[in-house]
């Protein structure tokens, strides 16, 4: 990746973090982190990982922010200085999930070995 998909990528998400944090007044928004900003080459388009801390609420926190996506990138146009503000794409970060499944998994691998000793 190039210096300045790096630079904007990285940019990107501390702009959007601080949005959630400082600017948008819902609640349940509250527990969003911003994983990684994925930017196209073009600049045009920015994916952007959220993780959600509450796993029941997660489909209703995306919905929101999917609706709000306007006025995140109205807000990140105010912030920030590039020729073109990119569309912002939200997904569902969920490698936690995954690291969280791969260490009960190993942690019963290791009681079932401690088990037939």
């Amino acid at each position: 990746m190039s210096h300045r998909l790096d630079k904007v990528s990285s940019l990107i998400k501390e702009e959007i973090s601080l949005i959630f944090f400082h600017r948008v007044q819902d609640p349940s928004l509250s527990l969003i982190t911003v994983t990684s900003v994925k930017m196209s080459p073009d600049l045009r388009h920015a994916k952007i990982y959220l993780s959600v801390y509450e796993k029941g609420k997660r489909d209703e926190v995306m919905l929101k922010v999917a609706d709000m996506k306007g006025l995140i990138r109205s807000e990140l146009a105010s912030r920030i200085k590039i020729r073109f503000v990119p569309e912002l794409h939200f997904f569902l970060d969920d490698t936690l999930d995954y690291v969280e499944k791969m260490e009960g998994l190993f942690k019963k691998i290791h009681d079932n070995e401690k088990n037939n000793n």
